[in-house]
């Protein structure tokens, strides 16, 4: 929450600060303070964590993991006899580095779902199918002497990509010498993120900490470190 409503301040702050058109201090819905005493508000719980507030209606909740991006949850609450799941966004396949969501373990199927449900009556393609399209498309692209430019939400999808394609430019030696880079601060930031809470991922990240960090790209390099004044982006890139 830190890093995603911190890099909306950033942003509307550089707008300000380049003339743009924030006609009236209601154009930032927040300050800088307003942030801080909302994160200081928050208490952090762990997955499967019963947390009873001890009321008489017997309201209690756990947290599950949801699959969609690190420490997304959904929610398992029981009050008055009766029980509740409610999510946001979810994901029941697993990916490169995350898990698939949890299903309840310990209780019969919930009185009530509530869902994200953007997608709810529409079957995706499976993730291999997915994975070899967005590849395949890139390698046609700079085999053709073109650059490839990906925007992608810098939190969750950035790092599933980024970890795609170093794994493809390992397998693909003939693709070695076309650089990929990525553009983002709140990428990088969300980068040490992950970093930190590897063990958290799917056993096949776990598997991999035990030989270095996954996370810690052979083929790709932040933009950031590229030395403006002899970067040459004539060539094929990502």
């Amino acid at each position: 929450i830190r890093l995603l409503l911190g890099d909306y301040l950033r942003l509307m702050t550089m707008k300000k600060g380049a003339g743009g058109e924030l006609s009236q201090d209601d154009d930032v819905l927040y300050t800088e303070a307003e942030l801080q005493s909302c994160v200081d508000k928050i208490e952090l719980i762990d997955y499967h964590q019963t947390i009873d507030l001890n009321l008489p209606s017997g309201l209690k909740f756990h947290a599950l993991n949801a699959g969609h991006v690190l420490g997304a949850a959904m929610f398992f609450i029981e009050i008055g006899g009766r029980s509740v799941l409610y999510t946001g966004d979810y994901s029941m396949e697993e990916d490169r580095h995350l898990m698939a969501a949890e299903l309840p373990r310990y209780h019969t199927s919930p009185d009530v779902l509530i869902v994200e449900s953007t997608y709810g009556v529409q079957v995706h393609a499976s993730r291999a199918e997915r994975e070899a399209r967005f590849t395949g498309t890139i390698e046609r692209i700079v085999s053709g002497g073109g650059r490839c430019l990906i925007p992608v939400f810098a939190l969750g999808r950035a790092q599933e990509l980024l970890l795609i394609l170093d794994e493809y430019w390992k397998d693909h030696p003939h693709l070695q010498s076309i650089p990929i880079y990525y553009a983002s601060k709140m990428a990088s930031r969300a980068l040490r993120v992950y970093q930190t809470y590897a063990n958290m991922m799917n056993a096949r990240i776990r598997s991999q900490m035990d030989l270095g960090n996954p996370f810690s790209f052979s083929h790709i390099r932040n933009l950031k470190s590229i030395d403006v004044n002899t970067f040459d982006d004539r060539r094929p890139s990502v």
